[in-house]
């Protein structure tokens, strides 16, 4: 068997990577007669280099073998050819594609709304609503609403804030700084990649923050 240069191994690595299932998926290559070289460097089902050879000898060992010949490298100098079964190939690709597509969540943004005089049994509810959005891979835009003299008070929905914050710190980590628009006030709450071994943020000082902002915008 003929040693592979640095040349080759580079379109061979390339091939196996697209094989391999990494991402980098080939949509069309030329097969059999479609492949217009005069003469293609051949590699074998297994890999290993056949060596260069006019293209009809090519497509004669594939037909022997039952196999295509399958253009992997086109740029190459002559181009790389390999032999394979080209239908099962597709039909490993597509289930490929399938499964990465499967596998892929689009992150939502799902909004808990407290009210600063909300019972304790719809503060669960919430909180069981905030804790499963998180734990599915979505963010959790918590909001504070005030509503009338309600507005002379903050600090009581702040403490909500505070709650709802402690309460999901092993799970979620706060993204940015808390906003206020007119009469809320919200903070986005975002998944942390390391549930088990997270540790709890500083509420405290964000409840701070937030105060501070509402007696900066009432003066």
């Amino acid at each position: 068997m003929k040693i592979l240069s640095d040349y080759d191994n580079i379109f061979i690595r390339e091939f196996i990577t697209i094989r391999g299932g990494t991402g980098r998926i080939i949509k069309r290559l030329r097969i059999n007669e479609m492949i217009k070289a005069k003469e293609v460097r051949l590699i074998d089902e297994q890999g290993e280099l056949l060596g260069v050879m006019p293209v009809p000898q090519a497509r004669k060992i594939a037909e022997e073998q039952g196999l295509d010949l399958v253009e992997v490298a086109a740029a190459a100098v002559p181009p790389v050819c390999r032999l394979m079964d080209y239908g099962k190939f597709k039909y490993d690709q597509t289930k490929k594609e399938r499964e990465v597509k499967k596998a892929q969540k689009v992150s939502d943004i799902k909004e808990i709304r407290l009210r600063p005089k909300i019972g304790d049994h719809d503060y669960e509810a919430k909180a069981r609503v905030a804790r499963k959005a998180l734990e599915n891979g979505d963010k959790v835009k918590v909001t504070i609403v005030f509503r009338g003299r309600e507005n002379t008070h903050p600090e009581i929905g702040l403490h909500l804030l505070k709650q709802m914050m402690d309460e999901m710190a092993d799970i979620a980590s706060v993204e940015g700084q808390p906003t206020r628009l007119g009469s809320r006030v919200h903070i986005m709450l975002i998944p942390k990649s390391n549930k088990g071994t997270a540790k709890k943020q500083a509420a405290p000082e964000t409840a701070n923050i937030i105060e501070t902002e509402i007696k900066e915008e009432d003066s």
